[in-house]
């Protein structure tokens, strides 16, 4: 029952609202069957007749479920074709969309060949695990003129819409100041050696980044790892930063600067530091992130997100709500997430699905297909993405050297620091060659 009023009311909607709708459906491939790829994939089956005809995982038991979620979801019906390897899937040179969900150091490779395959492409942010990928993939985006969409879904979320218009409109008047924050979520994170599941090669899994020992700890919670993310700010932080890009017009920063570390979440296998204060320095403006994955929020209401401040006012924006506060009287705006449960109730039971941020990926979808049909730039287009990634990994590596960063993005290098610009490139392992962007 919840099916068919799903396809009632999703496929109605998308006949509405969708350009391509009277085209032949649009032939979608996923690259990374977990939690995240089908959150997004789903969402666009919502709102457009698009038809899943690829999946990839390494976990044969996240392509099992997918599939078996496209089959009861999609019109068709239709079992998707399952690959373990990218590669393969991506040489068919039938896909119109591909999505790269895959974990963070897993993004680059595919996705310059799902361009090259002539796919327009959905990247999960940040796009990059190192700044020399991020400069492929634009590259790569460009030279094969595809049009990408990065998953900073805040620039599609409704009311941070609303919430930029305030700032558009000049109401917090001269902002000076900008803070962007995450609390809470952190434990120790123990991670005993186990054998390989059989549906897993976690050799593959691994890829280019350093090959540890199998834990299911390590596999589902990877972020707490350096060796396949960038940490709470490559994780959070980027969200908050583009959303504060996005809200401003903000380009590049002049300079990066950040400290912090392993505080007090010790006792586990988990590398990522628990701690981090880095500041964006632009033209009359910084930009401080925060994060703490213990302890308290200094205001519950607020855990994820930033307060924008003005001589005219304060503008709070999180995922849940928005508070605008004027100063000198004038009344104060609040805003909550608005939730589209009845729209499409399988919301409602999907597991993992983060509700309130499913109208957002749905809109973020939607752009990305009004786009493919005008050959346009998204409103998170890989070279936003390219950007806030970069930022964070820019404050990554300043608290790794101790010391403040200044950023030429014309060069694409850090001006007079050898040291730091050696670690704009990873190393990878044996067997994966690293994307240069000149070479693309």
């Amino acid at each position: 029952m919840l099916r068919r009023h799903f396809l009632q009311t999703g496929i109605a909607s998308a006949a509405a609202a969708s350009p391509l709708f009277d085209n032949p459906p649009k032939r979608v491939g996923l690259i990374g069957c977990g939690w995240y790829g089908k959150s997004d994939i789903f969402r666009l089956v919502q709102i457009a007749p698009v038809e899943i005809v690829s999946l990839c995982d390494v976990d044969k038991a996240n392509l099992e479920e997918a599939a078996k979620w496209a089959v009861e979801r999609q019109v068709s019906h239709k079992k998707p074709r399952l690959f373990t390897d990218y590669k393969e899937m991506l040489a068919q040179k039938d896909l119109d969309i591909v999505e790269v969900a895959t974990p963070d150091h897993w993004h680059a490779l595919p996705f310059i060949e799902a361009v090259k395959s002539g796919a327009d492409v959905y990247v999960q942010k940040p796009i990059c695990v190192d700044i020399a990928e991020g400069q492929a993939m634009l590259a790569a985006a460009r030279k094969y003129k595809r049009v990408v969409q990065v998953g900073t879904q805040r620039r599609s979320t409704p009311h941070l819409a609303e919430a930029r218009r305030i700032v558009q409109d000049g109401k917090l008047g001269n902002i000076g100041h900008v803070e962007i924050y995450s609390y809470g979520g952190g434990r120790p994170t123990p991670a005993p050696v186990e054998p390989v599941p059989a549906t897993l090669d976690w050799n593959a899994w691994c890829g280019p980044a350093p090959l540890l020992p199998y834990s299911s700890e390590i596999q589902k919670n990877w972020r707490r790892y350096m060796e396949y993310g960038n940490g709470t700010i490559g994780d959070m932080g980027i969200h908050m930063f583009d959303m504060v890009r996005w809200f401003m017009g903000l380009g590049w920063p002049k300079r990066v600067s950040s400290f912090g570390g392993l505080r007090v979440l010790k006792g586990g296998s988990n590398n990522i530091a628990d701690t981090q204060t880095a500041m964006f320095e632009f033209d009359n403006l910084e930009v401080v992130w925060q994060h703490r994955r213990f302890g308290a929020a200094p205001d519950p209401a607020y855990t994820w997100g930033a307060t924008l401040y003005g001589d005219k006012g304060t503008l709070k924006a999180g995922i849940n709500s928005y508070d605008f506060i004027p100063l000198g009287g004038g009344n104060p705006i609040h805003r909550d997430v608005t939730m589209e449960l009845e729209q499409y109730p399988i919301d409602k039971v999907e597991p993992r699905l983060e509700k309130q941020v499913a109208p957002a990926i749905r809109a973020h979808m939607q752009d990305l297909l009004d786009k493919i049909a005008t050959r346009g730039k998204p409103v998170a287009d890989i070279e936003e993405g390219y950007i806030s990634s970069a930022c964070c990994i820019l404050a990554n590596m300043s608290m790794q050297l101790g010391r403040t960063l200044a950023w030429d993005a014309a060069k694409g290098v850090v001006t007079g620091d050898p040291e730091a610009n050696k670690l704009l490139r990873r190393s990878y392992r044996q067997g994966w060659v690293h994307p240069d962007p000149a070479k693309v």
